[in-house]
């Protein structure tokens, strides 16, 4: 991103200001019409991509703004405008009907490759190679056989469902998610950031957790999950909270390549955390037609066990290497942690208001107001002019890559659609896998993965389940199961290597390096994995069954996470050599799989077995603690 001075920074700061206060204008007062919300969204951020993001091509960084940029940010006006000024006479006319007429056509066009050139710049070149290799599906599509056939677009229909239709493409649904309900969380989250609710967390997990073996990685699991859940994006996450436990992992003993990856799998891991998800609860509310609350409320169990995992492989990690804990001088005192716990108070006035079935526009509009008054309790965190407009500028500055890619990942759905690619693939998906759902689940997976490389997390899950999510539900797979799997997979693919950018950014903080750095963060979250394909065999997982069914499930896990921490981590009570980690790590894998079956679960032996052998974890874990408090 361009460091812009002098008039040209404020300019674009008002610029950002302005995109902000739309927002929440809209959010108070009700939105517009959608393709005024949509297009007023657009118009607002696709001229910043040329304006503050140079082209990757330039090879380094150019801080100016050339006359190439000027032209291509007027031009980006213009489209989205005409959406806007002619928004009644697009509502009546009747898609794929009337004829699109050579403005319309124009403007189209323009529209589509801006967006492209936008992306380019402003999100990852990947998403813009991805979008144009399906756009060029399109036009060879015709010379291909059996379930890939369609017949050939011509350029009026391919403008029709990119440009001038609200229900899919650049200003459909999934455009219309970012501009509401993804715009306002993008707010709340910089105003969290900027009243020290960030720093909370740190210091509240450095109190919970740091003075324990491995306080410090402990500490990047829990404060990263807590702040997670609202940045949104896994690499910033790892840069706001890495920054400070990243460095204390190094220096209390843990292995730089290790404290890297813990962070990295951590912060990616806030997405998959409720209440906000990184946006993608939102997302999955739109395509579903699911209630935000039922999803947030599914998914949570799933994440809980995600980081109780994390958990336990640093604590075992911290015996085996036998680490200590954070220094009682460097934490905050529990007074001091007690005059800060205002700062948890919008996030549970957003979860109670959410859990009484208020909107989220509602329930966030809200927890803003709540974030702004609370601030002026504390000089170091009142709001302001000066700091009100940096989180506003903040703010807008952080809509613009969801945006884009949000609108990028809108033409491929319309792409999949109409030309019944999606149908091809799921065909071809119970094909290759002769009807087995496994194999069905395993191939989705690896479609997730490599969709969501290098790509942000919200459109890599928009494409992704927009593929396979007709084959699994063509299988008999639950509905909201089937997105939250691909969801995950989107999500963890970017801490798979050989593309995991959270990896990266953590291994640049510890100096160690960046692959390896991903192959442990890879490890940290293989728990994340297995849960995914417990969601479609086990309601249980998603709070879909009675209290006996759900916790019986939840005993079975947490048996196979302990074995799992032990045998990846290489102790389980003492230092296990080879030959019993691979038998521990084949054990917490059937076990595993027994978790997919209700039948197993659901039986007294299995939570008679589950209980005990939790407890004598929990025995043995107390015996020991107390013997070396003695010693």
């Amino acid at each position: 991103m361009r460091q812009l001075s002098g008039w040209r920074d404020k300019a674009i700061g008002t610029w950002l200001v302005a995109l902000s206060l739309f927002h929440l204008y809209t959010a108070t007062f009700g939105i517009m019409q959608p393709r005024v919300q949509r297009g007023v969204h657009l118009l607002c951020i696709l001229p910043l991509a040329f304006l503050l993001f140079s082209s990757p091509k330039d090879g380094e960084q150019n801080d100016s703004i050339g006359v190439t940029d000027l032209i291509l940010a007027g031009l980006s006006i213009f489209p989205p405008l005409y959406v806007i000024l002619a928004n009644d006479q697009l509502t009546m006319r009747l898609s794929f009907i009337d004829p699109v007429s050579p403005l319309q056509m124009g403007l189209g066009v323009l529209m589509i490759l801006l967006l492209l050139e936008a992306i380019r710049r402003a999100v990852v070149p990947a998403l813009a190679i991805l979008i144009a290799v399906f756009l060029g599906y399109m036009f060879i599509a015709p010379y291909l056989s059996g379930v890939f056939h369609s017949s050939p677009p011509t350029l009026a229909e391919i403008v029709e469902m990119q440009y001038l239709i609200s229900e899919a493409g650049i200003f459909g649904s999934i455009t219309g998610v970012s501009a509401t309900f993804v715009a306002i969380f993008v707010i709340f989250g910089s105003f969290m950031e900027n009243t020290g609710t960030g720093r909370f967390f740190t210091n509240l997990a450095c109190r919970v957790a740091g003075r324990g073996r491995g306080g410090p990685a402990k500490i990047a699991v829990i404060s990263s999950g807590l702040f997670g859940s609202i940045s949104g994006v896994g690499a910033a996450n790892v840069y706001t909270t890495g920054t400070f436990t990243i460095p204390m992992m190094i220096r209390l003993g843990y292995r730089r390549q290790f404290a890297g990856a813990v962070e990295a799998a951590a912060s990616t891991g806030g997405m998959l955390m409720p209440p906000v998800m990184g946006a993608g609860a939102f997302v999955m509310a739109e395509i579903t037609g699911i209630a935000y609350v039922h999803i947030v409320l599914a998914a949570m169990l799933g994440a809980v066990l995600y980081y109780v995992s994390l958990v336990l492989r640093v604590h075992l990690t911290a015996l085996k290497e036998d680490l200590r804990g954070v220094d009682n001088r460097d934490m905050v005192s529990f007074a001091q942690l007690g005059r800060d716990s205002y700062l948890l108070l919008p996030l549970l006035v957003l979860v109670a208001m959410l859990l009484k079935g208020y909107s989220p526009f509602m329930a966030a509009n809200v927890s803003i107001g709540v974030t702004f008054v609370l601030s002026f309790l504390r000089a170091e965190t009142r709001m302001s002019p000066a700091r009100l407009w940096q989180t506003l500028r903040s703010s807008g500055q952080n809509m613009i890559m969801i945006g884009l890619a949000c609108a990028g990942a809108g033409m491929v759905v319309s792409i999949v659609t109409n030309t019944g690619l999606a149908l091809g693939i799921a065909t071809v998906i119970n094909s290759w896998s002769g009807g087995i759902l496994l194999i069905a689940l395993v191939l989705i997976m690896l479609t997730s993965l490599l969709l969501g490389m290098g790509l942000p997390c919200t459109p890599a899950y928009i494409i992704a389940v927009t593929i396979g999510g007709p084959a699994l539900q063509a299988m008999g797979c639950d509905l909201l199961a089937t997105h939250l799997f691909v969801f995950y997979f989107a999500i963890l693919a970017g801490i798979t290597p050989p593309v995991c950018i959270p990896a990266f950014c953590g291994a640049a903080i510890a100096g160690s390096k960046p692959l390896q750095t991903g192959f442990e963060a890879f490890k940290l979250a293989v728990v994340g994995f297995l849960i995914p394909y417990v969601f479609i065999y086990n309601q249980a997982l998603l709070l879909h069954g009675t209290a006996a069914e759900i916790v019986s499930l939840v005993l079975v896990l947490l048996v196979s996470i302990v074995l799992l921490a032990g045998g990846l981590s290489g102790y389980l009570g003492r230092r296990l050599s080879e030959v019993p980690r691979l038998l521990v790590l084949a054990l917490a894998v059937s076990i595993a799989l027994l978790g997919t079956s209700p039948d197993v679960v659901n039986t007294w032996p299995s939570r008679i077995i589950s209980s005990g052998f939790l407890l004598g974890v929990i025995a043995l874990a107390w015996w020991r603690k107390r013997r070396s408090v003695v010693a």
